[in-house]
């Protein structure tokens, strides 16, 4: 059994065909958590996985390039359709999170890469940011509820504010990290698990993806695809799915010297006890 801790089978991709997607992921064994990026993704996600007994869970928040700050553009198909929101509606989200099917707060935290270009700007943007996330954070407390970190070329911003937050009642996962070793060590002390996903068959500068799996204890990573986004080598299906989350294990199986029945059953055991499924 594996369990991939980050889907969007909630997005326009699976728009004509999710069920068939997810019973045939259910079918081989893959329970998946879909992502909420925004109030129309989260309600969907929701949605879905209450049409399903056991095996598909859900995810709400405010991802950062969702946040209409009025200071940058960000390309439409990078923020799933047109649902930008001005400011996070505390109550509508806690009232969705109602559903027992809601197993994190997420995905939430920094995003950096949309950027306006003057200081002033860049100052205010990364501002409005840090208090969606703040926002976010405390509802996820309030809710005691776990947390799905996002965060892109804005690590250093998003250790800080961490630490400078109440940290010993956070649990969460940070999402797809790509970082350095040291920011790895920084999440790991405070008690975060890792995911990782198709992206570590990417060659990125700076980034050694063996070297990050390898310092990361294999009962603090969750495994993940991100699909629609960053389909494996070798997927039959140019779109990503959750049966995705395979060929990720074995490529972490293979760099730790581990079994993949192994990494299976830890990873899966950890998304079980962080997520409570």
């Amino acid at each position: 059994m594996l369990i991939d801790t980050h889907a969007h089978i909630n997005f326009d991709a699976y728009e004509n065909d999710s069920d068939e997607v997810i019973s045939k992921c259910l079918e081989n064994n893959v329970w998946m958590i879909n992502i909420g990026t925004n109030f129309e993704t989260s309600k969907k996600a929701v949605e879905i996985s209450q049409k399903y007994e056991k095996g598909v869970f859900a995810a709400i928040g405010l991802h950062p390039i969702n946040l209409d700050t009025g200071l940058v553009k960000i390309k439409i198909d990078e923020s799933e359709g047109s649902h930008f929101e001005k400011e996070f509606d505390f109550e509508r989200y806690k009232n969705l999170a109602r559903s027992k099917k809601v197993v994190a707060i997420g995905e939430i935290g920094l995003d950096y890469y949309w950027k306006p270009k003057t200081k002033r700007k860049l100052e205010l943007f990364k501002e409005k940011q840090k208090d969606l996330f703040l926002k976010q954070l405390e509802l996820a407390k309030e809710l005691n509820l776990p947390v799905i970190f996002h965060c892109r070329m804005a690590h250093q911003d998003l250790i800080q504010t961490l630490q400078q937050s109440n940290i010993p009642t956070i649990k969460g996962v940070m999402h797809g990290f790509v970082g350095t070793t040291e920011q790895l060590q920084e999440y790991l002390k405070m008690g975060f698990y890792i995911g990782f996903n198709g992206i570590i068959f990417k060659k990125i500068e700076g980034i050694n993806f063996e070297e990050l799996i390898r310092e990361t204890p294999i009962e603090k990573i969750l495994v993940e695809t991100d699909c629609p986004y960053l389909t494996p080598p070798n997927f039959p299906e140019e779109r990503n799915n959750p049966l995705g989350v395979k060929q990720v294990a074995q490529e972490i199986a293979k760099i730790k010297n581990l079994d993949f029945e192994k990494v299976a059953e830890i990873t899966t055991k950890n998304a079980k006890d962080l997520f409570k499924l």
